[in-house]
């Protein structure tokens, strides 16, 4: 099993056992409480596995000199190097993802890929 999967079954088990320390802890809160609890915690383990997912996808990176078309004015566009995006996750959750940039060379606009 790789490095990143056995992380994640890390996480997985810590949120596990937080929330039954939790319930412990709040025995008498509400079905709402305790959906509330658990969607904050979850929100660690979507972001981690949305930035995982990302990171994979073939839309990171491209071939030297095969950069994507220019959304502004059509030029292809060149790679400027490795950059870190910071996107809001729906629960909350920061998710940070490294792709390579891109930026025109014809009217400058630049290019992170999304997905």
């Amino acid at each position: 099993m790789e490095k990143k999967d056995k992380e994640m079954e890390a996480l997985a088990a810590e949120i596990i056992s937080g929330m039954k320390d939790w319930r412990a802890q709040n025995p008498k809160a509400t079905f709402a409480e305790i959906e509330r609890e658990t969607m904050k915690r979850m929100a660690a383990l979507q972001a981690r596995l949305m930035a995982e997912i990302a990171c994979d996808s073939e839309a990171r990176e491209w071939e030297a000199g095969a950069g994507p078309q220019c959304p502004e004015c059509g030029e292809r566009m060149k790679g400027v190097g490795k950059h870190k995006r910071k996107l809001q996750a729906s629960g909350g959750s920061e998710v940070e993802l490294e792709r390579e940039y891109a930026r025109c060379p014809a009217c400058g606009a630049g290019f992170f890929p999304s997905g």
